[in-house]
């Protein structure tokens, strides 16, 4: 009010910008490191095979933890090595198809460890009742399992590795409608925040210094 009043509308308006923030903060992924431990703990044997599955289907397929606890085990299609489902957050059909260490560990798990029960889903409690997982935090310790297991050191659910299926579907310069779909996400936007960590991309986005200019 001070600038306002004083006319300066130029220093009120600087003052207006320096408070604005990002709509989206920067989304962080995986190194190619520690993405490569993680797929090779999830071939290990030594890691159990749900864990193991709800890993992948993460990080290869990029589902929701939602989705990962909705899925059903008539939703798996073995013979097109495929999973359809229909998006609990935006109603929308999905068809992802499966990697073979996912579809390995995902038949592992139902015809060898997955205990003997009526539910349907294909995620159910190691321990009586065996029924479905209950809320996210299911899916996020299974997944910081399989991390410990890799000997990453960090914890994390299915939203920083969809963000790292999204990313390695950029750099493989798959186009932004299909990683939409395949993500979920029904707002564009939410999409192209992914962007923001493609760093070849954004490094080809970035102009020279101009001659006699500082770095």
């Amino acid at each position: 009010p001070l600038f306002r009043w004083l006319g300066r509308d130029d220093l009120a308006d600087a003052i207006g910008l320096a408070g604005i923030r990002r709509t989206h903060a920067i989304a962080g992924t995986l190194p190619d490191d520690e993405h490569r431990r993680l797929l090779e703990a999830c071939a290990s044997r030594s890691v159990p095979s749900r864990d193991a599955a709800i890993t992948l289907l993460s990080l290869t397929c990029g589902l929701r933890a939602c989705d990962v606890i909705g899925l059903r085990i008539a939703d798996v299609d073995w013979d097109s090595m495929s999973i359809g489902l229909v998006q609990r957050k935006t109603g929308n059909p999905l068809t992802v198809p499966m990697t073979g260490p996912l579809a390995a560990r995902l038949a592992s798990w139902l015809l060898d460890e997955r205990p003997a029960t009526d539910d349907d889903r294909v995620f159910v409690r190691y321990k009586a009742p065996h029924v479905a997982l209950r809320g996210h935090s299911s899916v996020y310790e299974a997944i910081s399992r399989v991390m410990r297991h890799a000997g990453l050191g960090r914890r994390g659910g299915s939203g920083l590795l969809r963000r790292d299926a999204a990313t390695r579907m950029l750099e493989a310069a798959t186009p932004l409608p299909t990683i939409s779909a395949v993500l979920g996400h029904a707002d564009p936007d939410s999409t192209r925040v992914y962007m923001a960590t493609h760093r070849g991309g954004m490094l080809a986005c970035v102009l020279p210094v101009p001659e006699g200019g500082s770095s």
